[in-house]
């Protein structure tokens, strides 16, 4: 059966810049082994199926895949397929406000004249590191204890753990090993840079480390963690995939109550059929 299908390119601050997200605009009817399948085969850091919602206060439901597993939740996946799913014609039950159904519940969006943005989720987890996850982390990127200003627990479903180092310099000077767990690390850049901090986010998969490009749900987290503990004041401009060649650049702002809002720029790249 032909699908309807789009790559576009989430976070960018130009053509390709951003990360990469393939999605699946008819995934009614496909089974989770042949939407893994289909992930597996795009390998990308993320694939997406977008489905009709099964309750009434979303608009559409997203189901979300690496290569190797289903996630709950993630974010460039979460705008790149709001941009592919109203570029398709969708629309919204309430003008310039969307609502995503997904493995963590229901997200909401905004879509607005600065482009797409998306609520932050809360943390299913936060606090101190254990010691001896802390020590292997650490260790796999090279450095010791010593280089860490602070970590925490930064999980909205991923399972982030996010590590501050002393600035941006120490993060684009790291070269990992092989690390043992979702990480993120974030370092500052001297005020009154364009951007606030930078960002870089290590995976393990298949006994390697990968490296996101640009990480929505890491730095929705991270945003939670250093506007809490007061490094960071919002609005302000994170970048991420500098070391790779990238130039991802995040929005962060906070809303009335102080929840986060996480958006950025996506360009649609690729449009057409799958056979799936």
């Amino acid at each position: 059966m032909l699908r309807r299908f789009t790559q576009v390119d989430v976070f960018a601050s130009g053509p390709y810049t951003g990360n990469p997200l393939a999605v699946v605009l008819d995934g009614e009817g496909l089974s989770t082994e042949e939407m893994q399948r289909f992930a597996r085969w795009t390998n990308l850091s993320e694939t997406t199926f977008l489905l009709p919602p099964t309750t009434p206060e979303a608009d559409y439901r997203l189901r979300i895949f690496t290569p190797d597993a289903e996630l709950p939740f993630a974010g460039h996946p979460t705008l790149g397929s709001c941009h592919a799913w109203l570029e398709a014609g969708g629309q919204p039950r309430v003008k310039d406000a969307l609502v995503q159904e997904c493995g963590v519940g229901l997200v909401r969006l905004s879509a607005t004249g600065d482009g797409l943005a998306f609520q932050a989720p809360p943390l299913l987890r936060s606090g101190p590191v254990e010691d001896e996850l802390l020590d292997r982390i650490v260790g796999s990127l090279g450095i010791t204890r010593d280089d860490v200003v602070a970590a925490e627990w930064a999980d909205n479903g991923p399972g982030w753990v996010g590590l501050l180092l002393a600035d941006a310099e120490a993060v684009l000077a790291l070269r990992p090993g092989t690390v043992p767990h979702d990480v993120g690390v974030v370092g500052l850049y001297p005020e009154g840079a364009p951007c606030a901090y930078e960002v870089r986010a290590f995976f393990p998969s298949q006994g390697a480390t990968v490296e996101d490009p640009v990480t929505g749900s890491l730095n929705g987290s991270l945003a939670q963690w250093l506007l809490r503990t007061g490094r960071v004041k919002a609005p302000y401009v994170a970048a991420q995939g500098t070391a790779i060649g990238r130039a991802g650049r995040v929005r962060i702002t906070t809303g009335p109550e102080e929840d986060v809002w996480v958006g950025g720029d996506v360009i649609t790249s690729v449009t057409g059929h799958v056979s799936l």
